[in-house]
């Protein structure tokens, strides 16, 4: 995921600039590190107790609307960032970086 990302965001600032690097950086860093940390932590769960994942997932959902909620408004209100390149940006790894987890629980669930 972490190759793939900084991959990604290479070509994204050679095809849109350099002038957008920063927003696509920054708009790809919070939903990598959310994803990177909650497999990891869901992978050792369901090693350790399958039956202990589901109120990890309930807790670490709460605490990732919090995160990104501040991450976002942070990242707009004080750093400064302009605001289409950094949400196009967040919202293209946000929804590609679940959507890779996603498909990483499902193999993980079925046992492989």
């Amino acid at each position: 995921m972490v190759a793939g990302s900084l991959g990604s965001s290479l070509a994204a600032v050679a095809v849109s600039g350099r002038a957008t690097g920063l927003e696509v950086l920054l708009g790809m860093l919070a939903p990598l590190a959310a994803v990177s940390v909650s497999w990891v932590l869901t992978e050792r769960t369901f090693a350790r107790d399958p039956a202990g994942l589901m109120p990890l997932m309930m807790s670490a959902f709460a605490a990732k609307v919090v995160f990104f909620g501040g991450y976002v408004a942070f990242m707009l209100k004080v750093v400064g960032l302009r605001p289409v390149p950094f949400v196009v940006s967040f919202t293209s790894y946000f929804i590609a970086l679940y959507f890779i987890e996603a498909l990483l629980m499902r193999r993980l669930f079925a046992g492989g």
